[in-house]
């Protein structure tokens, strides 16, 4: 027995040049010699039939691995131009990011619908639901805003970024359109994403849908005590001092600004100390071409004045389609009125006076807004 001859398990030579992958043993030894180890080299791989095109992918020039592994070997493979990242077929994306977007959107929507139901949803004393003027009724206004009017907004940033401000805008087109683009124009223009609460007549309030959406949307009543108290939140107050006389003047007074009242949104700006931004308007004259006013329709209806134009009461509910005209709302640079004692708000000729100044700004920038406009409609 001593003269036996033990052959390996990792020998092949006896089974046709197959080897089977080294395994180190717990007690073999490292240092061997060179000459024993280049004995006891393995011999040259044969790849199998099934696998000879994956062999062939990862030689080296010399038919061998060119010192890489087999994962390196797959790394330095380049991936085909179009093929997806997490497998797939090429050109498609994974179905974690298609329709990710949509996911987002579709559990954003239902929780929207969840508070709305369970009344999770916070409403301010005068109405103002914030999350229902930006999730549904800015989107529904947008596109008359963007497709419809094609709205240009200029000097948008002369609103302040914080604290109160309040904005003053001419009124005009039949119906107060204006106010509802000009608060489009606030929202989404704003560099600080601000709010325009404006001021409505007590008209808007008696009417059943329109009181509704008016309150949600920001709007309150114009008066003194209520934009004082919106301006000293610290909030963007929009009001048209011109009210029904501007909205509902004839088509051949276009773009000339009526009286502004007695000056009582200027009272109320230097008690809040808030800057005074002019705001111009043009598109809107144009909308609904007011050649007529039928004041007896007026009295029996209650309205202020019952529009007649080219194409209402004729058209019948056609004639209340708005004419498609290009509008600009430019913002000009804020009056400041916190300059003043506290007992400006009672005098009368300073009021006079920033009236007559916020007035005939807008009226010049009507007037040079006119002038650079190519045509109604474009």
């Amino acid at each position: 027995m001593a003269d036996a001859k033990v052959i390996p398990f990792d020998d092949d030579r006896s089974r046709g040049g197959a080897q089977r992958p080294g395994r180190r043993r717990p007690g073999g030894r490292r240092g061997a010699a060179p000459e024993a180890a280049a004995e006891a080299a393995p011999a040259p791989v044969s790849a199998l039939p099934g696998q000879q095109a994956v062999s062939q992918g990862r030689q080296g020039p010399e038919g061998g691995q060119g010192g890489r592994g087999p994962q390196e070997a797959a790394e330095a493979v380049p991936p085909q131009k179009g093929a997806p990242r997490g497998g797939g077929r090429p050109g498609e994306d994974s179905p974690q990011r298609a329709g990710g977007g949509w996911d987002r959107r579709v559990a954003g929507g239902l929780a929207f619908l969840r508070r709305r139901i369970t009344g999770e949803y916070e409403v301010d004393e005068f109405g103002y639901d914030k999350e229902l003027t930006d999730q549904v009724l800015m989107s529904l206004i947008r596109p008359f805003y963007e497709k419809y009017f094609r709205v240009e907004v200029k000097g948008v940033e002369n609103i302040p970024a914080e604290g109160g401000a309040l904005v003053v805008a001419n009124h005009s087109g039949t119906l107060p359109l204006d106010g509802l683009m000009m608060q489009v124009a606030v929202h989404d223009h704003h560099p600080a994403g601000r709010h325009l609460r404006l001021l409505a007549a007590d008209l808007v309030f008696m009417l059943p849908v329109v009181n509704e959406l008016a309150r949600k949307a920001g709007h309150t009543l114009a008066c003194a005590e209520d934009a004082q108290a919106l301006l000293e939140r610290g909030e963007v107050v929009g009001v048209m001092p011109e009210g029904f006389k501007g909205i509902g003047k004839p088509f051949s007074e276009r773009y000339k600004l009526q009286r502004f009242g007695r000056g009582g949104f200027v009272s109320t700006a230097l008690r809040a100390g808030t800057p005074i931004v002019p705001c111009s308007i043009v598109g809107a004259e144009e909308i609904y071409p007011m050649i007529g006013n039928s004041k007896t329709l007026a009295r029996l209806l209650g309205f202020p004045y019952f529009p007649i134009t080219p194409t209402f009461p004729w058209l019948g509910p056609a004639g209340l389609v708005p004419l498609p005209t290009k509008w600009t709302i430019q913002f000009g640079e804020p009056i400041p009125t916190d300059g003043y004692p506290p007992e400006a708000a009672e005098d009368p000729m300073l009021m006079f006076n920033l009236t007559d100044q916020v007035r005939e700004q807008i009226q010049h920038t009507l007037y040079k807004l006119l002038v650079q406009r190519r045509s109604v409609f474009f």
